[in-house]
């Protein structure tokens, strides 16, 4: 391991994903992104427009988030399907199974940009000598699939994702399980990360040091 100047004291680093190691855009507001997942769900014998589907995948999101009483509650939107699949289909389905299947399709049909940044993979060779980790707010059951695609994941020692917990950043128990992960104090770990609010700002009250994406960019020379 070496030692960042700057940075002493410094053990692992731990990064955000989406708009950090990531480039992504997505979009959950069109009819268009429900289209392919309405027709594809007949053939399961679940029978609802894609309008239909629009509204009641929002609303059932709302109650989800709501259902769990945390502060920064997270949902698993495989199980949203399960639940909409359940509620609609013709004859007796494995509603768990096609429920992932629906929320990878669902995801594959709102994504009009997904790509690692250029800097990503210079970076993450600079940091070799590091354990490093991700501790997400992201659904596993299409983002890691996302991260294998783009030849991300086996950087990191451990991906911890809000999924897994019922809760996301900047709930300190989700860095903290991160820290965890690696063996290390909040104040050995640099936190790498595209949002203030849900990244910087957290990571930093927890004793962690914390740079936001593009200055780690400048920082190890990757732009």
């Amino acid at each position: 391991m070496f030692e960042i100047q700057g940075l002493n004291g410094v053990k692992g680093v731990i990064f955000d994903c989406y708009k950090t190691l990531i480039d992504i855009k997505t979009d959950e507001n069109s009819i268009s992104t429900y289209q392919p997942v309405s027709r594809w769900l007949m053939y399961y014998g679940v029978n609802i427009s894609a309008e239909e589907l629009m509204r009641e995948y929002k609303w059932r999101c709302k109650e989800e988030i709501e259902r769990c009483r945390e502060l920064h509650s997270e949902l698993k939107v495989e199980e949203v399907f399960s639940k909409i699949i359940r509620q609609h289909a013709s004859w007796p389905v494995n509603d768990v199974t096609i429920g992932i299947e629906a929320a990878r399709l669902f995801r594959s049909a709102s994504v009009k940009r997904l790509k690692a940044f250029p800097q990503t993979y210079k970076l993450l060779e600079k940091l070799k000598g590091y354990p490093l980790g991700i501790v997400s707010n992201g659904q596993r059951v299409f983002s890691e699939l996302e991260l294998r695609q783009l030849g991300l994941y086996g950087y990191f020692r451990f991906v911890i994702f809000s999924s897994d917990f019922g809760y996301k950043k900047p709930d300190s128990r989700i860095f903290m399980a991160g820290a965890s992960q690696l063996g290390l104090g909040p104040h050995e770990i640099l936190y790498i990360g595209d949002s203030y609010e849900n990244d910087i700002n957290p990571s930093r009250g927890l004793g962690m040091k914390a740079m936001h994406t593009e200055d780690a960019w400048r920082y190890f020379r990757v732009t």
